[in-house]
């Protein structure tokens, strides 16, 4: 293993398994009887990285020696939740790496490392990024084991600066055959921009289709407080004035643009900050009769009295789109309810359409895990109800 004189020591080991990446927000919560306030107390998440490496007794040397030499130092550290496979062939002499960087973490100025048929990583410094392409600082000359390498041997990772925030775990299988496990604290968390998703009244509607594979678990509360003096009985008393519906979703993504996208999406929470709108997906409305294409007016079977449909919010699952509207009023029509909508959907409904309601809600934690894999990224979310 060469040493980097002068620089950072690189963690050069291909990642086997699945990868952790955990991202921690801060947000303080103040509730209210009516509502609550958010504040933001860290902007960008801190990233933490969990890599586990299967190596032979060679590798296990040298990632012991290299913990031992450099544990309290920083690291540069290969992405490999982010690895990006070339465009090209590549070949020595080379100052451009041709690939896609929209959807990975290179940086201008930065590094990324260059992994031949899953090896050990070597870093090339990068001078500029395009959409299509890496520029180089310098040509390639040792970083290929030939004059040219097939692009679908070669792995292009981004290149982070890091800590380690906990032991480096080793567990040996066999003399020559073991798993090794290191967490990195990422510096220099990049500020994502949030994904294109549906909207309505300024809200983003998450309506990803992994959500509507996955069964939702919910839970449905009140903040009361009970009273018991100890003789007589006890008394329930509310301390908020609005109901909390907590679900638990689970997203996946599949593919380098999905997998950014879902990054992306989770950066725009910023932990407890951001709400957004939840389709329950539960069907909650069933039409007793087509609606015409001018029509405000929706009859459904009885879910709730009349009072509790007004001012609830509603997702119609159109053969063509997503549609988002309001319930303005509710009266009854004969064993039926007839409820007004905001606007018309500019098209018949017919009487199999599924209509949904839509909750506001928050992330109900601070920390997020994704879990990393060979060809999807996953993310399971506590979110809780809030008020409008």
């Amino acid at each position: 293993m060469p040493e980097q004189e002068g620089s950072l020591p690189l963690w050069p080991f291909p990642a086997a398994q699945e990868i952790t990446e955990v991202l921690e927000w801060r947000t303080d919560v103040l509730p209210s009887r009516a509502g609550e306030q958010r504040i933001a107390l860290r902007p960008r998440p801190r990233e933490i990285v969990t890599v586990r490496h299967r190596l032979d007794a060679l590798g296990l040397a040298q990632a012991a020696e290299l913990a031992r030499a450099g544990f309290a130092g920083e690291w540069l550290v290969p992405l490999w939740h982010l690895a990006l496979p070339p465009d090209a062939d590549l070949a020595q002499g080379a100052t451009e790496i041709p690939l896609d960087t929209t959807a990975s973490d290179f940086r201008g100025g930065g590094l990324a490392a260059i992994a031949v048929d899953g090896g050990a990583t070597v870093h090339v410094a990068i001078d500029t990024v395009e959409t299509d392409r890496l520029v180089l600082s310098e040509r390639l000359d040792q970083q290929l084991p030939a004059l040219a390498v097939a692009a679908r041997r070669i792995t292009i990772l981004p290149v982070r600066a890091g800590v380690l925030i906990s032991a480096v775990e080793i567990a040996r299988r066999r003399q020559g055959d073991g798993t090794v496990t290191a967490s990195f604290l990422l510096r220099d968390a990049p500020d994502l921009a949030a994904p294109t998703l549906p909207s309505y009244l300024g809200r983003p509607v998450q309506t990803d289709p992994s959500v509507v594979r996955r069964p939702l678990s919910a839970s449905l509360r009140r903040a009361v407080e009970y009273v018991d003096n100890g003789f007589g009985p006890v008394t329930v008393e509310p301390v908020r004035d609005f109901f909390e519906r907590g679900e638990t979703i689970n997203l996946k993504a599949r593919g380098p643009a999905a997998r950014h996208d879902l990054r992306r999406w989770l950066w725009s929470l910023r932990g407890r900050q951001a709400s957004f709108w939840l389709p329950t997906w539960g069907h909650e409305l069933q039409l007793r009769a087509a609606m015409t294409q001018g029509s405000v007016l929706m009859r459904v079977s009885p879910v709730a009295s009349r009072s509790a449909y007004v001012g609830r919010r509603i997702m119609l699952e159109m053969p063509g789109a997503l549609r988002f509207r309001t319930i303005t009023d509710a009266v009854e029509d004969g064993a039926d309810h007839r409820l007004t909508l905001s606007s018309n959907l500019g098209e018949p409904v017919s009487l199999v359409t599924k209509v949904h309601f839509l909750t506001a809600v928050r992330s109900d934690a601070d920390r997020v895990e994704i879990q990393h894999g060979a060809v999807a990224s996953e993310v399971t979310m506590p979110v809780v109800e809030v008020p409008e």
